[in-house]
């Protein structure tokens, strides 16, 4: 299975970041792990519990054959409008930030370093069916079936997301599917770079076709992130979803 059940879905230059502050964001990127609220319940420091989580991470990478780096030096976060004014001398440089910002209004992002990025919208398209709109936002810990598919349907994924304040640099989703305990799918997806602007970005995914057969029928947990080159998670999303003979009948 790949973006079937996917749904929490995906140029250039990464957008900096002080080295000091990727432990910290660690803790923010596995908030949902059960073994960092452990440790945060034993009284241990958030050092150790970020240290913790990104090793978490990292496993996961690990199991993709994607080895995060270490002790790397990104550099200062800078600014629009200091990345602008960077390298301004360099045509080539300069024509590719143009083209980059587009029509970005720079009073009013302003100074603002970090990006922000929310995914607006999440959907299941499926030819002759109407759309399966997902809630957003997935309330934590929700019990229950997130969604169902027919097996052997073809079906994309659509969803929309606004990026604000700066850059967002390598933007990527990532999932990671379970039946009864075991993985069964592993999927990443590069989306790239992105500029702030009013309007909402829209990205659909190819059509795929959901398995088929009495061993591929049931239920799957899964676990969605969203993340940029610097790790930063701007949504992780766990729910479950089912795999049925039919389609469930409309209510």
């Amino acid at each position: 299975m790949s973006s079937a059940v996917e749904v929490a879905i995906s140029c250039s230059k990464n957008v900096d970041i002080a080295p000091e502050e990727v432990k910290e964001r660690a803790v923010v990127l596995e908030h949902g792990n059960g073994d960092c609220a452990a440790a945060a319940t034993n009284g241990k420091k958030c050092a150790e519990a970020a240290s913790h989580c990104r090793k978490a991470d990292e496993e996961e990478d690990d199991e993709d054959g994607e080895k995060v780096p270490e002790h790397i030096d990104l550099g200062p976060i800078l600014s629009i409008k200091d990345q602008l004014e960077k390298d301004k001398d360099d045509e080539s440089l300069r024509r590719w930030k143009e083209q980059l910002l587009g029509s970005v209004d720079l009073n009013s992002v302003g100074e603002t370093l970090e990006p922000d990025v929310k995914i607006m919208s999440l959907s299941i398209q499926s030819p002759g069916r109407p759309d399966i709109v997902l809630p957003l936002p997935v309330e934590p810990n929700a019990k229950g079936v997130w969604f169902t598919l027919k097996e052997g349907s073809m079906y994309k994924l659509k969803f929309t997301f606004s990026v604000s304040n700066n850059i967002v640099s390598g933007l990527r989703y990532t999932n990671r599917v379970w039946k009864t305990g075991i993985k069964v799918d592993s999927t990443k997806e590069m989306l790239g770079t992105f500029s702030p602007q009013p309007e909402e970005y829209t990205y659909v995914t190819p059509e795929e076709t959901t398995p088929s057969g009495m061993f591929a029928r049931g239920s799957y947990s899964a676990r969605t992130k969203f993340l940029d080159d610097d790790r930063k998670c701007y949504l992780q999303i766990d729910y479950t979803f089912d795999i049925r003979r039919d389609w469930p009948s409309s209510s």
